[in-house]
């Protein structure tokens, strides 16, 4: 009879015991330590997403009911309180984005081994970029105020669309621009960037075009510009304009412009044209559009990681605490992700997070519960026929 341990310990395992202690050692996270391991804090950090615990009580509870399976997890008992409240304030939050680092490593080789996940035929990478507000109460989170009587921070990410995992995230406070965090990326010359209206600055634009980078944008009402050529709009199709454009305000006398390209599409879901501006001179509009639908994937995204996990509400109220728990709940996202990807079972992020938190402590075969998981385990398998055929009580 082959045993098996916890599910939950069977994800831990996507995270090497060296590669987390070499994590450690480069924050210096238990300078301090006394008894209570950074390790039992992210297995505790990690129950609290997966498991969906509202409170630190819940968590210390949670895990103590379970009191006889911990040591599958690397953990002698459950963490006090007390000592949990305390890891999260002090032990810093950059061990997290660290450990998500080594995560997204694993996952983009999974990506890789599969052949890649795209949904178009060119070779280059797309990613799309976003923020995406988190609200918190500003009487409990006195640092995170954003307005008077309203506190929040900014969550501004990077999505790899193959794959659709998250890249690159930086977790700010609300007033700092989404604009401000793009500026400070670089990308590899080709990416193609799928954005929205508040990245529109026509400097960073000319940046990206002399970095052979791309993006793709919806364009404003009030632009301003000078048309220099009409393109051809195919036959049949969504496309009702394509043109050549350039700015004359950003361009001095005597010097080649920057030449950019607007192309109006008719949205027959919605009923209305939208006006999309790019500086990929070479592909067709239609494949334009697409991309910029694409694009939508961000904040799907960011929509399942504020339902699926604990974002909305945090256990701890210091700054550290909150970046602690955003970045658990990245790391989180990403395992689900990679659950997702090594499945033969179609599973929507959702459902698969949902059922994830009833089996974290069941004691089965993880990747084959993910590919059956509406099949008994095989301990199990036979039992309902054997309770049918029990003889009723006269």
């Amino acid at each position: 009879m082959n045993r098996v341990c916890s599910i939950f310990s069977q994800l831990l395992q996507l995270f090497p015991r060296t590669e987390f202690q070499r994590a450690v050692k480069q924050h210096k996270a238990e300078r301090h330590a006394r008894g209570f391991t950074s390790w039992g804090q992210f297995v505790a950090m990690l129950f609290c997403q997966l498991g969906h615990a509202h409170s630190l009580r819940e968590i210390c509870g949670g895990l103590a009911a379970c009191e006889g399976k911990l040591r599958h997890l690397g953990i002698p008992a459950a963490p006090k309180k007390s000592t949990l409240s305390y890891a999260n304030e002090h032990r810093p939050w950059e061990l997290y984005q660290t450990v998500f680092e080594q995560l997204l490593e694993k996952c983009r080789t999974l990506v890789a081994s599969q052949g890649g996940r795209k949904k178009f035929r060119f070779k280059n990478k797309l990613m799309s970029l976003d923020g995406s507000v988190i609200d918190l109460s500003v009487s409990m989170f006195d640092w995170a105020k954003f307005r008077r009587t309203k506190g929040a921070i900014k969550l501004h990410l990077l999505l790899d669309h193959d794959g659709y995992l998250p890249s690159f995230a930086v977790v700010s406070e609300a007033n700092l621009s989404e604009l401000k965090v793009a500026r400070a990326l670089r990308f590899e010359p080709g990416t193609i960037l799928a954005i929205d209206r508040g990245y529109i600055d026509y400097e960073w634009f000319e940046r990206l075009t002399a970095q052979d980078v791309y993006f793709v944008t919806r364009l404003k009402q009030n632009a301003v510009y000078q048309v220099e050529s009409e393109r051809q709009v195919p036959r049949n199709s969504n496309v009702v304009s394509d043109q050549l454009i350039w700015c004359p305000s950003r361009t001095p006398a005597g010097e080649e412009p920057i030449y950019f390209r607007p192309a109006e599409i008719w949205d027959q879901e919605q009923q209305r044209s939208i006006v999309l501006l790019t500086n990929l001179l070479e592909f067709g509009a239609t494949t334009i559009a697409a991309i910029y639908k694409d694009r939508w994937q961000i904040e799907l995204f960011f929509k399942a990681l504020k339902q699926s996990l604990k974002i909305k509400t945090f256990v701890g109220t210091s700054a550290n605490a909150v970046k602690t728990q955003v970045w658990t709940a990245l790391i989180a996202m990403l395992v689900v992700k990679y659950l997702q990807l090594r499945s033969q079972f179609k599973w929507s992020l959702s459902n698969l997070v949902a059922l994830l938190r009833q089996q974290l402590f069941v004691y089965r075969d993880l990747y084959k519960w993910l590919d059956e998981p509406f099949q008994a385990p095989p301990a199990l398998a036979g039992v309902h026929d054997a309770q049918l055929a029990l003889p009723l009580a006269g």
